[in-house]
C-alpha cells in the first residue's frame, strides 16, 4: 500500500498521553482547505434547510462560512438532491464562497454517486450505505460473513472509482446508533463494533488504492464515542494506518447541555492530542455551533504556543505503562468514594452569608415561614466557606468546609470538616474524626512532605494542578496512587482566573445561552478524567462565574459522564434537511413537559435516519415519520406509528404513564 505521510506509534496510544501533542496524521484534499497532517484543526457544520431549496441553503451556507465554518456539509438523501448540489455551489461559487462542500449520504449509492461528481467531499456511512439496518439478529458463517462483505463491496467500489476519479474526499462516518444487523449480530452494540464496521470499509478503499478519507466515530454516550475512537486509533495504528479523524458527538442536545457533552466527548480527545476536524451537534441554528468548536479547538493552538514557549514542570509519572484502569476508592463516612455517586463542591465563601437564601444557588431553597430548608436533585454536597463564618444556620443534609485554621476554632463541628494544605495535615496535631479534605497535586507525591503522610480512612484528597496540559497531569495523579497502593476518595479541583474566563465565546450566542470558556474548559477538563472512571467528586473554582451557572454546570458535567443523574436526558439531533418538523420548537416543548422524570432519556429525532438507531440508548423516541406525522418508540421498538404531531406528546406522555415511569411534577 501507500505508505507516505504515515507514522506508527509504539504501544496503546491514547492511554499513556501525558505531554500533549497532536497525532499526526496523513494529510487529505478536501477542495483547497486540506485537513489533518500539519494543518489547523478544521471546523465544519451541517445545513438544517431542505436541500431543494437553493438559495435557503445558499444563504445559510454563507452565515455558517462567516461564523466560522471550513467545510459546510448538505444532506442529500435522494438523488434529486443530490443533483441540486451543483445549483447550491455554482450559486456560491458565484457569490465568491469556495468553501468545500460535503454530501451527506444514507442508504443511497446511486445518491452518493451523483454527488461525489459535484461536490468536494461525501460522507458515507457503513451502517447504511450498503448494508442493512432492520434490527434483526443474524447468524453468520466465516463464509457467509465473508459473501457479505463481498456484496458490499461490489456495491462500494463504483463511489470510490468516481472519487478517485474527481479528487473527491470520502469521510467513513460509523454511527453507534446505526449499525448495521450484519456488525451488530457479530460484536455487538460495541464501541469494538463500531470501530470494525469502519475498518471494513478503510480496507476496501486501500484495495482500491484510495486514500483520501477521514474517519468518525459518534455516539450521543460521550463514554462510547471516546472509546471507540481511541479503539480505531490503536487499530489502524497496529495497520500502519493514520487517517484524520473528524470529532462530533452526535444528538447533544441543545443549550448548556449539548455544549456540555460535546465538549466532555470532543475535549477529551482533543487533550489526548486526536482530532482533525470538529462539528459540534446542536439542536439550534447551524452557525451557533461554529463559535463552540472554535473555542474548543482554539485552547490546543494556544496550548502548543504556550508549551513551546514556556518551560513547564515535568509531569510526574510513576510508572509509564500503567493500565488505564478506573481509580476504585475507600468510601468516607458512608458519603463519599466507593461506590457512591460523584459529589459537587462549591466555594460560597465570597457571597453574602447573612442571607439565607444565597443558598437557593446551589440547590437549598431556604422557607422563612417554616424555617427549614427544601432540596432537591441538584443541591449541592459541601460548600467551602473558607475563612467566614455564616449567621444562618446551615441545612442539616449540606456539609461544611473550612480552612484548617478556622475549624480548629469552632466547638461545634458536626457536618463541618477542615481543608489542609499537605504541610498542613502532616503536622497537624487536630483532626476531624469524621473527614478531613487534603489538598494535594500530582507533584506533591514525589515530595519529603508526602512521604512521611500518614493516611487513614477520613482523608479525601482535593487535587489541583497549575500545569499548562492540567487533565493529563491530574489523570496521571490517579495512575500514581493506583502504583502507590493509595485508594482515599479524590476531589478533583481545577481554577479558571477571572481575567480569562469572563464573558461569552462568538458572536452567534443566544444571550439567553451564553456559551462561555468555562463551560467548555471544565466539561473537558473534569469530563475526561470522569469517563475513565476517575474521580469522587468535583470543585470548580471561577469567580468571574456566577454561582447557580456553576452549579447547574457541575450537575450538567456528571450527567454528560454517566456518573450521576440528576435530571431527564434528551438525545436530539441537530437538524438537517431531511428534518420532517421543527426540532428546537419540538424540543423545548418535549422539555417544557418532561423535565422532571429525572434518569429518563428521551430521543428527539427529525427523520427515520435518525431514529431509532441514533437514540440507541434512550428510553421512549419521538420521531419524525412524514409531514404533521410521529411515530413514537420504546427503546427501539414502534409502539405508536404516524401520530399526528399535535397529539404526539400526549401520546408520549401516556406511553411513559403506561410504564409506570411518570412522576407528577408536584410529587417530585
Amino acid at each position: 500500500m501507500n505508505t507516505s505521510n504515515m507514522l506508527t506509534l509504539p504501544g496503546i496510544y491514547c492511554n499513556s498521553k501525558v505531554d500533549y501533542s497532536r497525532w499526526k496524521t496523513r494529510e487529505i484534499q478536501i477542495g483547497d482547505v486540506p485537513m489533518g497532517g500539519d494543518n489547523p484543526i478544521r471546523i465544519q457544520s451541517m445545513t438544517t434547510v431542505d436541500t431543494m431549496d437553493t438559495l435557503g441553503s445558499v444563504e445559510q451556507t454563507i452565515r455558517m462560512v462567516e461564523a466560522g465554518c471550513e467545510y459546510v456539509r448538505i444532506t442529500a438523501p435522494s438523488i434529486k438532491e443530490a443533483q441540486n448540489l451543483a445549483n447550491i455551489k455554482n450559486e456560491l461559487r458565484k457569490r465568491g464562497y469556495k468553501v468545500p462542500l460535503v454530501a451527506d449520504i444514507h442508504f443511497t449509492p446511486n445518491a452518493a454517486e451523483v454527488a461525489a461528481r459535484i461536490v468536494e467531499k461525501v460522507r458515507v456511512n457503513p451502517g447504511n450505505y450498503a448494508d442493512k439496518k432492520r434490527f434483526d439478529q443474524l447468524s453468520y458463517t466465516e463464509e457467509a460473513y465473508k459473501l457479505e462483505l463481498e456484496r458490499i463491496y461490489t456495491k462500494f467500489a463504483p463511489l470510490v472509482k468516481i472519487c478517485k476519479e474527481n479528487g473527491t474526499a470520502m469521510r467513513i462516518g460509523t454511527n453507534h446508533g446505526s449499525l448495521s444487523d450484519r456488525i451488530m449480530s457479530h460484536y455487538g452494540d460495541t464501541p469494538e463494533g463500531m470501530v470494525e464496521s469502519a475498518m471494513e470499509f478503510i480496507r476496501m478503499c486501500e484495495d482500491l488504492s484510495f486514500y483520501n478519507l477521514c474517519i468518525s466515530m459518534k455516539s450521543s454516550n460521550p463514554q462510547v464515542m471516546v472509546k471507540a475512537y481511541r479503539l480505531l486509533v490503536e487499530k489502524m495504528v497496529s495497520e500502519n494506518m493514520n487517517y484524520p479523524l473528524h470529532l462530533g458527538v452526535t444528538e447533544a442536545g441543545d443549550g448548556e447541555d449539548g455544549r456540555i457533552k460535546s465538549a466532555v466527548g470532543i475535549g477529551t480527545l482533543l487533550e489526548d492530542g486526536l482530532g482533525d476536524t470538529v462539528r459540534v451537534s446542536l439542536t439550534e441554528e447551524p452557525e451557533r455551533e461554529a463559535p463552540v468548536a472554535i473555542a474548543l479547538v482554539n485552547r490546543y493552538s494556544k496550548r502548543k504556543k504556550q508549551l513551546a514557549g514556556q518551560r513547564q514542570p515535568e509531569i510526574i509519572q510513576f510508572s509509564p505503562d500503567s493500565s488505564a484502569q478506573p481509580y476504585l476508592s475507600q468510601e468516607v463516612n458512608t458519603f463519599i468514594g466507593g461506590s457512591l455517586v460523584p459529589r459537587i463542591v462549591i466555594d460560597i465563601s465570597n457571597e453574602n452569608l447573612k442571607d439565607a437564601q444565597i443558598l437557593a444557588k446551589v440547590g437549598y431553597r431556604y422557607d422563612m415561614l417554616l424555617d427549614k430548608y427544601h432540596m432537591g436533585e441538584q443541591s449541592v454536597d459541601f460548600v467551602y466557606l473558607g475563612d467566614n463564618l455564616p449567621s444562618f444556620t446551615m441545612p442539616a443534609n449540606l456539609k461544611q468546609v473550612y480552612n484548617f485554621t478556622t475549624w480548629s476554632t469552632l466547638k461545634d463541628i458536626t457536618n463541618i470538616h477542615p481543608l489542609y494544605t499537605l504541610h498542613e495535615f502532616v503536622h497537624a496535631t487536630r483532626k476531624d474524626r469524621v473527614l478531613n479534605m487534603v489538598k494535594i497535586s500530582n507533584a506533591d507525591l514525589a515530595t519529603a512532605v508526602f512521604e512521611s503522610l500518614q493516611l487513614d480512612n477520613t482523608v479525601v484528597f482535593i487535587v489541583e494542578t497549575d500545569h499548562i496540559h492540567g487533565m493529563a497531569d491530574q489523570r496521571q495523579f490517579f495512575r500514581n496512587l493506583q502504583d502507590i497502593g493509595i485508594d482515599n476518595p479524590v476531589i478533583i479541583k481545577r481554577t479558571y482566573p477571572k481575567e480569562e474566563f469572563s464573558g461569552p465565546v462568538g458572536d452567534f450566542m443566544n444571550p439567553e445561552e451564553p456559551t462561555s470558556k468555562i463551560q467548555l474548559y471544565a466539561s473537558t477538563d473534569m469530563g475526561a478524567l470522569l469517563i475513565d472512571g476517575l474521580g469522587s467528586g468535583i470543585w470548580i473554582d471561577s469567580p468571574a462565574t456566577a454561582l447557580e451557572n456553576i452549579a447547574s454546570l457541575s450537575f450538567g458535567i456528571l450527567q454528560a459522564t454517566r456518573s450521576r443523574i440528576s435530571k431527564t436526558e434528551y438525545i436530539s439531533c441537530p437538524s438537517c434537511g431531511r428534518t420532517l418538523f421543527d426540532l428546537q420548537e419540538t424540543t423545548q416543548m418535549i422539555r417544557s413537559r418532561t423535565n422532571h422524570l429525572k434518569g429518563l432519556k428521551i430521543g428527539i429525532m427529525g427523520c427515520i435516519v435518525n431514529g431509532p438507531g441514533e437514540m440507541a440508548d434512550a428510553d421512549y423516541g419521538y420521531v419524525g415519520a412524514g409531514p404533521d406525522k410521529v411515530t413514537l418508540y420504546r427503546g427501539q421498538q414502534v409502539v405508536k406509528k404516524n401520530v399526528s404531531s399535535a397529539q404526539a406528546l400526549d401520546e408520549l406522555i401516556k406511553i411513559i404513564k403506561d410504564d409506570g415511569l411518570w412522576v407528577d411534577e408536584e410529587q417530585e
